[in-house]
């Protein structure tokens, strides 16, 4: 059952089988069909979409289902619109209209979010995780879920400020871009109190703290802005006894110790983060997720993606609350009978 195994891998009891989680893939359309002989596409009715991608993950045996509820849209005041890439299937997810309202570094340096986005009422917060939880378990019963927080910290000052602002009034004042830092986590921890107060068992912290070539900002700079407001928010997570996964895109291998540090309980990584010294330094103590290479689903032979997966259980198998993922997506452009084969191979080495 993937209840089951997902909740033993996070409880560290080692389930029979590795169990897994993808990104995306529930949404690659013709994958999907050829799965379940459907003949789903984006412009189907978003019931009929919704029903195919919980049959699908049923069909892949989704053991954890990834999911955050506090994202961009609570920044309801001034911010940065960025626009998004095409993404989804027929480029569903295109946006162009690019909009940033700060023009000069000390606009950034002299924003106060919790003046510009308020207080909220915590206990109606708490019931917006509840809710978002129970919309989770709903729609996939089978699955272990979270809801969570995806604007933690540096990608809510990447949504408020894009990325131009954002390296600009960092470069021009690293000290007072570190005060605003503290000043964002004074406003987004009250999300974090609102989540530890929630009835729910599995939390999903998000936050993009690195580029792929590693940190974007001098690592002095995160150990004293990033990682205590980190400590300070999880710690009432930590006290109400949630399992707590943490999740950054790019290399944070240089910060797995300060993650660790900050308590969580399970890493979640792409494949430019070193899983292996996960493994070798938390794999009895924290579960962690991954991290096989998307770019070799893409374009990889049969030989290929057998050795990609045969590398991640390899690093991750004897580690008991290990869960095998594509890291970070299997995008609707992955050829089906990459990502079918993927499946397979998943399926047969997923066995302890």
């Amino acid at each position: 059952m993937s209840i089951s195994d997902g909740m033993a891998a996070l409880n560290l009891e080692m389930p029979d089988r590795v169990p897994r989680t993808e990104y995306s893939a529930e949404f690659h359309w013709d994958l999907v069909n050829k799965v379940l002989g459907t003949n789903v596409t984006e412009k189907s009715g978003e019931e009929e979409k919704k029903t195919a991608s919980r049959n699908f993950m049923k069909a892949w045996n989704y053991d954890l289902k990834w999911s955050t509820l506090v994202g961009s849209g609570f920044l309801t005041g001034l911010k940065t619109n960025m626009g998004h890439a095409a993404y989804r299937d027929e480029g569903a997810d295109f946006i162009d209209n690019r909009a940033c309202p700060f023009h000069e570094p000390e606009d950034v340096l002299n924003f106060d979010p919790l003046n510009e986005y308020g207080e909220i009422s915590i206990s109606e917060m708490t019931k917006q995780f509840e809710e978002h939880y129970q919309n989770n378990v709903n729609d996939y019963p089978d699955g272990v879920h979270m809801t969570g927080i995806y604007i933690t910290c540096i990608s809510g000052l990447i949504e408020m400020f894009g990325w131009e602002m954002l390296l600009y009034a960092a470069g021009t004042d690293p000290k007072a871009f570190g005060e605003l830092t503290n000043r964002y986590t004074d406003w987004i921890g009250q999300h974090f109190l609102a989540l530890a107060n929630s009835n729910v068992p599995v939390v999903m912290i998000h936050d993009d703290i690195v580029w792929t070539e590693g940190p974007f900002l001098h690592p002095d700079w995160y150990r004293k802005y990033v990682f205590p407001n980190y400590k300070k928010m999880f710690a009432p997570l930590i006290e109400s006894g949630k399992k707590i996964l943490f999740t950054s895109d790019g290399t944070y291998t240089e910060f797995i110790d300060d993650i660790a540090g900050c308590g969580i309980h399970g890493f979640v990584m792409e494949p430019t983060t070193d899983m292996r010294y996960i493994a070798e330094k938390y794999g009895k103590t924290h579960a962690f997720v991954g991290n096989a290479d998307t770019r070799i689903l893409l374009g990889g032979t049969k030989e290929d993606i057998y050795n990609e997966v045969k590398r991640c259980m390899d690093i991750g198998k004897n580690c008991p609350g290990f869960f095998m993922a594509v890291g970070n997506h299997i995008p609707p452009n992955t050829p089906v009978e990459n990502a079918l084969y993927y499946n397979e191979v998943y399926e047969e080495l997923s066995k302890r």
